[in-house]
Formats: C-alpha cells, sequence, structure tokens
C-alpha cells in the first residue's frame, strides 16, 4: 500500500515540475487576503517555511491540517509577530485530542494594519478623519491517522478582511496527507525514517469588497447647466481569488539518539499568484534530561528560477526555542525566529506553546 501511495507522489512531483516549466506568465497581485501567505509558529518560520512534512503541533492548522493528528494532548499556541510597517499579526490555536475519534483543531489570525489618514483629491494632506483596517481568519480542523504510518487532515475556514466601511468575506478548505516511511532511516525505526508531506490550502469563494464607501453621488450632467440632482452611485468592485498554494516536502532525521536528534527538510510550493519556491529547513533539538530540550533552528527561501541566479532574493530565517516538560509528557514551549526579508527589512517572531 505504502508504494502505491509513493507511486502517486511522483507523479504530484512530475505534475509540479510541468507546471514550473510551463508557467511563464506571473500572477503577482491578482489575489485578495494575502495575508494568508504568511506562516504561523516560530519553529516553522525558523526552517525557513520547510514544514509540510515536519508538521506535529498546533501549527499544524496551517502548514498541513494531517500533521495535527500527532498531537497527543490538548495543546495551545500563542504567537506574536510585529510584520512590516508597523503591521501586527496574532495566531492563537488549540489542539482537542478526542480518544477513538482524532484530533480537533480550532485557529484565529488576525492582522491589524493600524490606523492611516483619510485623504482624497481636495484634501492630500489629510481630512482629519482616520480609517483603519484588518484581515482576520478563523479556521476549524480535523485530523486523523488512518493507519500508524498515513494521516489525513481537512480544515473549514472563514476569511474576512475590513478596509474602513467596506469589508470582503470568503470561505476556504485546505486539505492535507502526511506519510511516515522507514525510507532513510538512519536508526532503523520506521518513527525516524522519512516524512512525506502534501497540502493544499485556501481552496474557496472569491471576496469582493462592499460596504458604504462605494456608494458616492453622480452627476448626470457634468458638464452641462441645469437643476439636474446627483443620483445615487455605486463603484462596481471586481471579485478576487484566494492565495491557493500547493505544497510538497519531505523529512529526515539523519541524527536522532537519547541526546539530540536533527531534522532536515525540504518543501516545493506551487502558488497560483506568484513563482514557485523552494524552501529548505533544519531543526537541532538537544536534549537536557529531567528539564526537556533546547532548540535551533534555521532555514533559506528562493524562487525556483532564481537559486542559480546571482541577483535571486533568498531570504534567510535563524531561530531558538526552550521546551520545558512536567508532569510527565506536558510541556511548555518558549520559542523565537529572526527573518530577513530583502529589501523590506526584518522580522521577528514570538511563539508560546503549552500541553497539558
Amino acid at each position: 500500500m505504502i508504494h502505491s501511495f509513493l507511486r502517486i507522489i511522483c507523479l504530484f512531483i512530475i505534475l509540479l515540475n510541468v507546471l514550473v516549466e510551463a508557467q511563464t506568465i506571473n500572477r503577482y497581485g491578482t489575489t485578495a487576503a494575502n495575508f494568508l501567505e504568511i506562516g504561523v509558529g516560530s519553529r516553522a518560520t525558523a526552517m525557513g517555511d520547510a514544514y509540510v512534512a515536519v508538521a506535529n503541533d498546533v501549527s499544524s492548522i496551517y502548514w498541513n491540517p494531517a500533521g495535527l493528528s500527532h498531537v497527543s494532548n490538548t495543546s495551545g499556541l500563542f504567537m506574536i509577530q510585529p510584520w512590516l510597517v508597523d503591521i501586527d499579526m496574532l495566531f492563537a490555536g488549540g489542539a482537542f485530542v478526542v480518544p477513538n475519534f482524532g484530533v480537533l483543531g480550532l485557529g484565529i489570525t488576525h492582522l491589524d494594519y493600524g490606523e492611516m489618514d483619510v485623504t482624497n483629491l481636495e484634501y492630500q494632506d489629510g481630512t482629519g478623519e482616520r480609517f483603519g483596517a484588518s484581515d482576520m481568519a478563523a479556521t476549524l480542523t480535523f485530523s486523523r491517522k488512518i493507519v500508524s504510518w498515513f494521516s489525513f487532515g481537512t480544515s473549514m475556514k472563514y476569511i474576512s478582511s475590513n478596509i474602513w466601511h467596506s469589508s470582503a468575506n470568503a470561505f476556504a478548505v485546505d486539505l492535507g496527507v502526511l506519510v511516515n516511511t522507514n525510507f532513510f532511516s538512519f536508526t532503523g525505526l520506521d518513527k525516524d525514517g522519512m516524512n512525506i508531506g502534501m497540502s493544499i490550502s485556501n481552496y474557496g469563494t472569491r471576496m469582493k469588497y462592499d460596504g458604504i464607501d462605494s456608494y458616492q453621488p453622480i452627476d448626470i450632467s457634468e458638464y452641462e447647466e441645469g437643476n439636474y440632482g446627483d443620483v445615487a452611485g455605486q463603484f462596481r468592485t471586481s471579485e478576487w481569488e484566494l492565495p491557493l498554494i500547493f505544497r510538497i516536502g519531505i523529512a529526515l532525521k539523519p541524527i536522532a539518539n537519547n541526546i539530540m536528534d536533527l531534522t532536515v527538510s525540504a518543501d516545493a510550493l506551487h502558488p497560483n499568484n506568484n513563482a514557485e519556491s523552494l524552501n529548505l529547513g533544519a531543526i537541532l533539538n538537544n536534549k537536557i534530561p529531567g528539564f526537556g530540550e533546547v532548540s535551533l533552528a534555521m532555514g533559506a527561501k528562493s524562487g525556483m528560477s532564481g537559486i542559480t541566479k546571482d541577483n535571486s532574493d533568498i531570504g534567510f530565517t535563524v531561530g531558538v526555542g526552550a521546551k520545558l516538560f512536567y508532569l510527565g509528557n506536558k510541556s511548555l514551549s518558549i520559542d523565537y525566529t529572526y527573518k530577513t526579508m530583502g529589501i523590506l527589512g526584518n522580522v521577528q517572531m514570538y511563539t508560546v506553546g503549552l500541553s497539558f
């Protein structure tokens, strides 16, 4: 059975390669709710977003819903990320183990763009009014281990975007699978073999902004004198797709013992609004008996077409974390990530996790 599934994986890889070679027209800026492309969880981000085959905590709600099946205790995760240009991003999520059923997850992502001055053609320095903008996504996830080596997960999302008096809403679905093989197991144990993960994110309805800001009085005879009164008018807004992302990745454990374990991973991404990209990551966990573990992670991100070019824009990430065990298998974790974003600057991420 596992061999049949691996054949399917190979077909997906061939299809992805065909799509990469065939794509000659980019679609930059053609989707709405692009905040859905910002990853969550310091550990995953520190690994260069190469997490689809590694996902095994609450952040799996975002990366690969199948990974949530590896959560063994009721767990929570809270992340804060001061984003670019004073934008604040928050994520809060929880995983709830239901015996003989699976694992349920709930996640909330929120971006606050702050307040800005209202301007128009007459008052280009501001009218004295202020407006705000925000994005939000609420996700409900179900994940289950079908057999010991194969997990499946799916998520339902409600997405909302607000700009002053206008708003747009959408619904989307995520799907993911996670396969644990005994290939390249340096310890001989199946659990330390190669993981293969795939996910499709944000397949859903289109978004269209609407609100009182789009209603404007219109002079039907602007260049004629007379007593024509203005009529009620409304600007027609376009519908926009969500940022659909297909991910496929592998993860290996070249080191796995009682003292430390090293995981290396690679993800290939095919989005509907940008060029294909390749993410690489690694995380080293040092185990401290009677305490927990300390981790160091790093990663890199680049477009597939630009990896071998001198002008390719490669972003690097690095992170550290600590996990404290209590009451046996319960844990408290704290993680930090520093990420470079080229000419846009650098961002930092802070995450706290708790299992109980």
